[in-house]
């Protein structure tokens, strides 16, 4: 969240900007005169704005209605940056009387130019710096050494979950290993250190992914509700199923065994606990909760990524092409972007509805900690939130001192672990910080105004599965968030399964 908040802050700073002369620029000259700083400014609002509501627009489109699968599917995938080459070739559409600096472009001296040459010779300074800066050098190397290693782990954590069945193992502390040699070496050439795995690297995971559609799904919940009608065990229903998931997968046997693993758990739960009283188990929700999502894992795109940024630099001569403004709206849809999804987000707006229309949101699909939450605890938990969320922006501000704001970051770990369980029941706050994405499917309109599931009294809705299949990309888009995480959806906790057919609950028609 913190980081949408800096783009947007650093979007709004570039628009004002485009209305005022650069520092170190001749204020004399004429691209910089009122009526052309005007022009420029509002030049640079148009293309911002344009870019911004162009490039959400060409995000979601699988969701079109218009256009083939491919079409939609390529507009999703690559629309954001062929919108940057759209907004570019409009800026070139402006009369020709129009001075040249207007509107303002991209500068950035190439590296070979003697503007650049005096960052790749920063190691022949370092002898001239005094020791005492060496020595206090030490406190923001550790801020940002544990800020990387946080990033990293939550990069990991998402680009690695148990959903997508990766099957090569994880380079963790090779990884990290590379990371420290990395930043070592941009910082004895004079280069920034880069460590950018968010949220590209779950983004990459996702976009390898691979699936059926909903014809494996259907089958698969035709072929258990079937066998359950013929009173068949639990080991017969996850064979017939598994027998259907091999024939339409057409993978090897031994393969479709493991990733059918904690299908099979859920199926046969009570065949290996006897007696013990088990959860039922539902073909609707339990496959879709288990079906297994499968990943193309390589090394190739990763390659031809580093590779392409290396090319970038032989491509600064087209990227000096590019308004500044259409920069600012980029970092504008960047904020924007990544906030559905964002379970903070979502209960900072649960806070402005009204008591008399919170029944509206159990109607469409919403987070497992709106019914599972009393809703004190859940305003409590995003008001600290928020007000942590000012503490940490606030130090950014900070002239000198802004380099230290991964510091509350790490007093957030003592505060979440020995004070907020004080104050909020830890059962409440593991629903609330939890960190798997759960959704739970919306119910009939109701008269209730609460979100307590007691105090709900609705019937089961029941979906038939849809017949068409769609691709790839567009389930994948319901699945997941806007960050990569793989959303977690079940029925809402008060749905009564009327009419759901159970192995122990059938009764012979008389």
């Amino acid at each position: 969240m913190l980081i949408s908040v800096l783009f947007i802050q650093e979007a709004i700073k570039g628009v004002v900007s485009e209305f005022q002369v650069p520092e170190h620029q001749d204020a004399k000259l004429e691209k910089y005169q009122f009526q052309w700083l005007y022009t420029n400014g509002l030049l640079g609002i148009i293309f911002s704005l344009g870019l911004l509501y162009t490039a959400l627009k060409s995000r979601r489109a699988r969701s079109w209605w218009y256009g083939t699968g491919w079409f939609r599917s390529f507009i999703a995938d690559y629309g954001v940056p062929l919108m940057v080459v759209v907004w570019t070739a409009m800026s070139f559409s402006v009369p020709s009387k129009v001075p040249s600096g207007v509107p303002r472009r991209l500068f950035s001296p190439l590296p070979w130019e003697s503007a650049s040459t005096q960052h790749w010779t920063v190691i022949k300074d370092m002898g001239r710096v005094p020791p005492l800066y060496i020595f206090a050098a030490f406190i923001p190397a550790v801020m940002i050494a544990g800020l990387y290693f946080f990033d990293h782990s939550v990069a990991s954590q998402m680009a690695q979950q148990k959903e997508f069945n990766l099957k090569n193992p994880s380079a963790y502390h090779y990884d990290i290993l590379l990371l420290g040699f990395m930043t070592l070496l941009c910082g004895l050439i004079g280069l920034p250190p880069s460590n950018g795995v968010l949220p590209q690297s779950p983004m990459h995971t996702k976009s390898l992914a691979v699936l059926k559609g909903q014809v494996i799904r259907r089958k698969m919940v035709e072929s258990a509700k079937e066998s359950i009608k013929q009173k068949a065990s639990d080991s017969e229903i996850y064979g017939k199923m598994q027998a259907v998931f091999i024939e339409m997968d057409k993978s090897p046997e031994t393969a479709v065994v493991k990733e059918l693993e904690d299908l099979k758990k859920v199926v046969l739960k009570g065949e290996n606990e006897g007696e013990i009283k088990k959860e039922t188990f539902d073909p609707e929700k339990h496959i879709d909760a288990y079906l297994p999502v499968r990943v193309n894992e390589q090394r190739v795109s990763n390659l031809l990524q580093s590779l392409l940024v290396a090319a970038s630099v032989c491509a600064m001569p087209a990227i000096k092409l590019i308004p500044t403004s259409v920069l600012w709206g980029y970092f504008s849809y960047m904020a924007i972007d990544s906030l559905p999804g964002n379970q903070f987000w979502e209960r900072m707006l649960l806070l402005f509805i009204t008591p008399t229309r919170r029944y509206k949101v159990l109607e469409h699909v919403h987070a497992s900690f709106v019914e599972s939450v009393p809703y004190r605890f859940m305003a409590m938990f995003t008001l600290f939130q928020f007000i942590y969320l000012l503490i940490c922006f606030g130090v950014t501000w900070i002239p000198i001192a802004g380099i230290l704001f991964p510091l509350p970051f790490f007093l957030l770990i003592i505060i979440r672990q020995y004070i907020l369980p004080k104050l909020i029941l830890p059962n409440y706050l593991r629903e609330l910080d939890a960190a798997e994405y759960e959704e739970l499917t919306g119910a009939f309109p109701r008269t209730s105004l609460s979100f307590s599931s007691r105090e709900m009294d609705i019937s089961r809705l029941e979906n038939e599965a849809d017949a068409v299949e769609r691709f790839d990309a567009e389930l994948l888009d319901e699945l997941t968030t806007s960050r990569g995480e793989l959303k977690l959806r079940t029925v809402s906790f008060s749905e009564e399964r009327k009419g759901q057919v159970y192995p122990k609950d059938i009764v012979e028609e008389e």
